[in-house]
């Protein structure tokens, strides 16, 4: 039977052998790269979405969290030149749009064009990961101080923008989303709170601190919390909202949310701040935790072809002029050209996982992470997603504060 950290690195060598680029960004899936051309005309969509550039920063700054955890942990010295290699394909990320502000989602077949809009989803883990770089030890003095002064370049234009994610290319004027005010306030408020504790953190600078002070305690826009307060209820106030289904499908998008919050509450100074935001962690786990042991759904198998990675194929494009526009041709797919594959995995693979992840944030609920991550084989997925695994694993290591042995009661750790 694999324990925890050997099937962490089989879940490590399984992405770096397929997913991880030259650029050192993490693709979505194995595929034809978009080109200059598509990412100039938005193909698929303006978004990026279902191409395999998709979420580039998204998921490599929260995998570059846990590597720098691991490298950390084992003193590797592979590991610690992995992370370096991810943080250099997240700065990429912010060095080629052409808006000041602006994360694009990954880069294209020339290692520059990318497409034109970008999401808090993706600004968020990029500022995780350079964080964690940055705080890990394994980082080399020139680049901190690149990771530095990028950092404050893109939360100074944040903040000019009103924490407004900016756009680029033909969209350059554009907006799309906020980080400040989001219209889910878990989502906000963690990835506000978290981005100025972080440049106040990485500079020095009480200007920045300031700011995190008063947006920790300053009512939330449309709620009678403060920012602290709406952390303190936990992922499920965003549930709140009949129109919004979360559990377990997008708990993918809730793991940056979680990885903010852990920090959050690692670093805040006063205990009573500290302590809502480890309850807001404790909730999230004791919601999330039914949902991990659903990884024995998945089959094992890669007997399903990935039809998905067939992109071009598979979506109907015509020209966007607008965000909405954008949107709709986004939805225009065949799902016979797309196949199951990717559905299959999403429920099975990454959805038990980020509840992993979820439940790590907070400490708890070990045994149920172990079972779930040693039962992938992952030489099988075609999504990327599952660098959850290791995440989690080394995210529960660092609560145990173990090197070579966890939780000894668990014989899978």
């Amino acid at each position: 039977m694999k324990n925890c950290f050997s099937a962490a690195d089989e879940a490590d060598e399984a992405l770096w052998a397929a997913f991880v680029s030259s650029h050192g960004l993490l693709h979505d899936y194995v595929g034809e790269l978009p080109t200059p051309e598509d990412c100039r005309d938005c193909r698929p969509n303006a978004m990026g979405w279902w191409s395999p550039i998709e979420n580039g920063p998204m998921f490599t700054g929260q995998y570059l969290v846990g590597l720098c955890h691991k490298a950390r942990r084992t003193g590797d010295a592979r590991d610690a030149e992995r992370c370096r290699r991810l943080a250099e394909g997240l700065l990429l990320c912010a060095e080629v749009p052409e808006t000041p502000g602006m994360i694009c989602r990954g880069v294209g077949s020339d290692g520059r064009c990318h497409y034109p809009l970008g999401s808090t989803d993706q600004t968020l883990p990029w500022f995780e990961g350079l964080d964690a770089f940055l705080r890990s030890g394994l980082c080399a003095e020139g680049l901190r101080k690149r990771i530095v002064a990028r950092l404050v370049e893109i939360g100074n234009a944040l903040k000019r923008t009103g924490w407004r994610m900016p756009c680029d290319g033909k969209f350059s004027s554009e907006f799309r989303g906020e980080m400040k005010d989001d219209s889910l306030p878990f989502r906000g408020a963690t990835a506000y709170l978290f981005v100025l504790r972080a440049l106040a953190d990485a500079t020095g600078d009480g200007t920045w601190r300031s700011l995190y002070r008063t947006a920790r305690d300053e009512t939330y826009p449309g709620l009678s919390l403060t920012r602290l307060e709406v952390c303190e209820c936990g992922y499920r106030i965003d549930t709140e909202d009949a129109g919004f289904k979360m559990e377990p499908h997008l708990f993918w998008i809730y793991t940056p949310a979680s990885l903010a919050l852990r920090e959050l509450a690692n670093r805040e100074e006063e205990p009573m701040a500290a302590a809502k935001f480890r309850a807001g962690l404790d909730k999230g786990a004791v919601a999330a935790s039914r949902f991990v042991l659903t990884a024995k759904d998945y089959p094992n198998t890669s007997e399903h072809p990935f039809k998905y990675a067939n992109w071009r194929q598979g979506w109907i494009w015509r020209p966007q002029s607008t965000q909405k526009e954008a949107e709709a041709v986004a939805g225009d797919g065949n799902p016979e050209v797309l196949g199951t594959r990717k559905e299959l995995e999403r429920r099975t693979m990454t959805a038990p996982l980020a509840a992993a992840v979820i439940c790590a944030c907070a400490g708890r609920n070990a045994a149920e992470i172990a079972a779930a991550v040693t039962h992938y084989d992952y030489s099988t997925p075609s999504l990327c997603e599952f660098f959850l695994a290791p995440l989690a694993v080394e995210l529960v290591a660092a609560a145990k504060g173990a090197r070579h042995c966890l939780a000894p009661s668990i014989p899978m750790w």
